[in-house]
Formats: C-alpha cells, structure tokens, sequence
C-alpha cells in the first residue's frame, strides 16, 4: 500500500506542477541554468561512453561472427541496431539517471533541510513549479544529447571495425544502410522524450518530500536512481511492445 500511495503522490506532484506558474522572465532565467547543469554538462560523459561502448559492441559482434560464409557487412549492421535502439535512448538514460537524478534529488533535498523551500512557500511562490518545472523543460533538450550519443556510438564502431581490420570501410557502410527502418529513430526518440521526464520528475520527488538531515538527502538520491532506472527499463519493456510489437 505504501508504493501506490508514493506512486499517487507522484502524480499529485505533477499536477502542481503545473499550477500557479511563476513569472516568465524568472522562469527563462532558471531554464537556461537548467539546460546547463542538466544537459550540456552531460555531453561529455555521453560522449566518452557512446565511442568506446559503440567500438566494444562492433569488436564484440566481429569476434563472434566468425563463420566465413556469413558478410563482414552484418556487423555493422548490428552495430547499428544496437546503438540506435537500445544503447543510446536506453543505457544513457540509466547513466543518466545516476548523474543528473542525484544532482536533482539532492539539489531539491537539500533545500527542503535547509527550509528554503519552505521561505518559498511563506512567500506564496509555488515551490514545485519553480524548482521543478525548469527542469522538466530541460531534459525535453534531453533527446538532442541522445542523437549526438547514436552518431558517436557507430562511429566509434566504425573506427573499430576498420582501424581494427574486421571489416572494410565499404562492408561497414554496406551494413550501416542494410535494411534501415526510419521508424527506429522515432522510435527511439519518443523513448528518449519520456525517459527525460523521468529523470527530472522522478529524483524531485524523492528530494521535495524527503525528511531529516544531511543523511537522509545521501539516501534519498540512492533511492531516486534505483527507482527512476526502474521505471526507465519498465518503460521501456511497454514502448518497445506498442511501438515495435
């Protein structure tokens, strides 16, 4: 009973959310401080892991195709599908829940222990659109930091693949164009646009209604990110049955 009782007060936040809006030109202000911390900052983690898990994913897949009657161009063609479909949208998103849903929920939570949220309601401000809706139109930047995150990973397979001698560079454009749906990177994408309102809902949650000190704002940002990756690979699992099912 306790879970849907969290679970109905998350919904609740985000209907407040929404109401009593604060001024625009604060708003901008806050938006852009978001898009900074939230999602620039984040590029180059995203960057760094993308080539290096886009390279393993083509090594990997080369090794294990090692019959000679099956094409060299089937391994970047795996490489591609891996990267765009699940790698990218997915596993980022679970990276990023630890990075920017820790900052989120302690940022929040220390605020809450140290009663400035509590100042910002005595002053009539709504609290959560404040703190939180900034950054819910932060992540929506999120899906961008994803493309950049697909072009890195096959090119890092590309480097790979033929800096490494698997395959040749014309075997790897081959399998790059093989069979390509155009309904993946859309795919893909509505993937990203809700994972990102997941990692900036879920972690304020857990940092606006945490209670106790220094420790409990620690505890509340583990919690946060066990249960934002949780939702992400539930989301997952569904997107993945209505949209490719």
């Amino acid at each position: 009973m306790n879970y849907l009782a969290q679970i109905g007060s998350y919904f609740l936040m985000l209907r407040e959310v929404f109401k009593k809006p604060t001024k625009w030109r604060i708003m901008k202000t806050l938006i852009l401080k978001e898009i900074d911390e939230l999602v620039y900052s984040s590029l180059g983690i995203i960057i760094f892991i993308s080539f290096f898990i886009g390279a393993v994913v083509t090594i990997q897949t080369a090794l294990n195709l090692n019959n000679p009657l099956i094409p060299k161009n089937l391994i970047a063609f795996a490489t591609r599908q891996s990267v765009i479909l699940e790698f990218a949208p997915t596993f980022v998103s679970i990276i990023m829940a630890g990075k920017v849903g820790s900052y989120i929920t302690s940022s929040i939570g220390t605020m809450r222990v140290t009663e400035q949220i509590d100042a910002l309601e005595v002053m009539g401000v709504n609290a959560l659109n404040y703190l939180v809706f900034p950054k819910i139109i932060a992540m929506l930047f999120y899906p961008f930091a994803i493309a950049i995150a697909m072009y890195v990973g096959i090119f890092g397979g590309w480097l790979a693949g033929v800096f490494g001698g698997f395959l040749t560079n014309a075997d790897f454009v081959t399998g790059l164009t093989l069979d390509f749906i155009p309904f993946h990177i859309a795919y893909a994408f509505i993937k990203t646009l809700l994972f990102a309102i997941v990692i900036a809902t879920v972690p304020a949650f857990h940092g606006f209604y945490m209670k106790g000190g220094a420790l409990e704002v620690g505890k509340a940002s583990t919690t946060a990110f066990v249960w934002t990756s949780v939702v992400i690979i539930i989301l997952n699992y569904i997107l993945t049955q209505l949209l490719l099912g």
